[in-house]
């Protein structure tokens, strides 16, 4: 009789424990599971509010650079692809022969892959040697051109020289029709690598930037966008090295394959010996775009881009380079890095329904959580900022979770931004388990409390 009593008085205090512990928390894991499903805590879409960022830069532009000839600029960090100065820097506008650097990182890039591609296979393939047949559609583009004709062949290689040194049209088609099997074909691969690298207003429809027009729209870009592409081709790019090499290259000679015909291409880019760290650049000119030029500048661990787009028409040649000059300026006397790293003060976590450290049977578990950075690498955050710009350091964790929690859970984020622009986030974790009190374990801690009691 007295073990019926016992077995009652048991039953009856888990039954009660039950509604009191694990019941309520279940109630509610719906509404918990749906909330953080939802990121109702922190949601931005990055890319729609880019537009609006750069516009806020347009319209603070500082005195010396009110009087820019372009009708769209760019000034850009090259590293963290941040705006720093633009005028109208979102609107689409032809591009003319600063196109030749997207022509010129994929074909780099292809012969990349062709070179992998052989060695997994077990054969040599030197990029130098691979042989471009001119067709009938290449050597008809107009100037500026090397000359071409139908049936000629050449080497990639010097192709790559002749496209970003001269700017020749009918090497820019040879290149694209030899990677993709026709303009079309690769202009489709311009638009997805515009995608890739994060453009959103940018449309290609040739490989030499002449004025043209698809079913997608006109052969267009934003400075933007033009700088972006830039920053990707000079740092970014597993051919960037290339890239610099042949950007950087004053002159270059080389002569068909059947060596019947020689040819010495120059550098147009004069934006190269105007200033002191000067690595790159692409000049470009039609009728519809005017003057266009997109260059980068190096400078004590800084890298800077500037992209203008209709920088004046005939007559006015000189004026991309007084805009160029007059951007890169002002961003080495503004712009320096700081390290804006700022220890969060993070609080404890309460995950209900989870087995506290004391093991009690009331009460929830606590957990601190910690803040995640990439492996090795010291607490710092280095931002180029100038001397009036101010990150502003946000943490966001949850108040509560539910348990049960695993290891490396994420329970909310630092967040640096800048002017609105999200520069950096860190995750918060959990950095333990916390399991769940569940029925089996709230029917043990009952009975050893009743043990113990009895």
């Amino acid at each position: 009789m007295k073990r019926i009593r016992n077995l009652i008085s048991v039953t009856c205090i888990f039954i009660i424990s039950i509604n009191l512990i694990v019941m309520p928390q279940l109630a509610g894991t719906e509404e918990i599971l749906h909330a953080l499903a939802s990121d109702e805590v922190w949601e931005v879409n990055q890319a729609s509010q880019e537009s609006v960022k750069e516009e806020e830069a347009a319209g603070s532009l500082p005195e010396e650079l009110q009087n820019l000839h372009a009708i769209s600029a760019v000034l850009m960090d090259a590293k963290s692809r941040r705006v720093l100065i633009s005028k109208d820097g979102q609107t689409m506008r032809p591009m003319a022969s600063t196109t030749k650097i997207m022509t010129c990182i994929l074909a780099l890039e292809a012969m990349n892959a062709e070179n992998e591609s052989a060695e997994n296979e077990g054969t040599q393939m030197e990029s130098a040697g691979e042989i471009v047949t001119v067709s009938k559609n290449a050597a008809s583009q107009p100037k500026v051109h090397l000359q071409m004709s139908e049936g000629e062949q050449y080497y990639l290689e010097d192709l790559l020289y002749s496209l970003m040194l001269e700017s020749h049209n009918d090497s820019a088609v040879a290149i694209a029709e030899h990677i993709a099997g026709s303009v079309e074909q690769f202009a489709e691969k311009m638009n997805e690598k515009a995608k890739e690298i994060g453009c959103t207003n940018a449309h290609f429809v040739t490989p030499n930037g002449l004025d043209a027009e698809d079913d997608g729209g006109k052969h267009s870009i934003s400075a933007a966008d033009l700088a972006r592409i830039m920053s990707y081709c000079i740092l970014e790019s597993p051919k960037a090295e290339e890239f610099l090499g042949i950007t950087q290259q004053k002159s270059y000679s080389f002569s068909n394959v059947e060596g019947t015909r020689n040819f010495t291409c120059t550098n147009h880019n004069l934006f190269l010996d105007m200033m002191e760290g000067a690595i790159s650049g692409k000049t470009g000119f039609t009728g519809e775009a005017g003057y266009c030029y997109v260059g980068a500048l190096e400078n004590g661990g800084r890298t800077f881009v500037v992209a203008l787009l209709g920088c004046g028409w005939p007559n006015n040649k000189s004026y991309k380079w007084v805009d160029t000059k007059k951007l890169m300026q002002y961003a080495l006397k503004t712009y320096q890095y700081r390290d804006v790293w700022k220890e969060p003060a993070l609080r404890e976590i309460t995950v209900e329904n989870g087995i506290p450290d004391d093991q009690e049977l009331f009460g929830d578990a606590k957990s601190t959580p910690v803040l995640q950075t990439e492996e090795g690498k010291q607490k710092e955050l280095q931002v180029l900022l100038s001397e009036s710009e101010q990150v502003e350091v946000t943490v966001c964790q949850e108040e509560t979770m539910q348990a049960p929690v695993t290891k490396g859970t994420e329970a909310g984020y630092v967040c640096y931004t800048l002017n609105g622009e999200v520069l950096k986030k860190y995750p918060l974790v959990i950095e333990e388990e916390i399991p769940v009190k569940n029925y089996a374990w709230v029917f043990r801690k009952i009975c050893k409390k009743y043990m113990m009691i009895n």
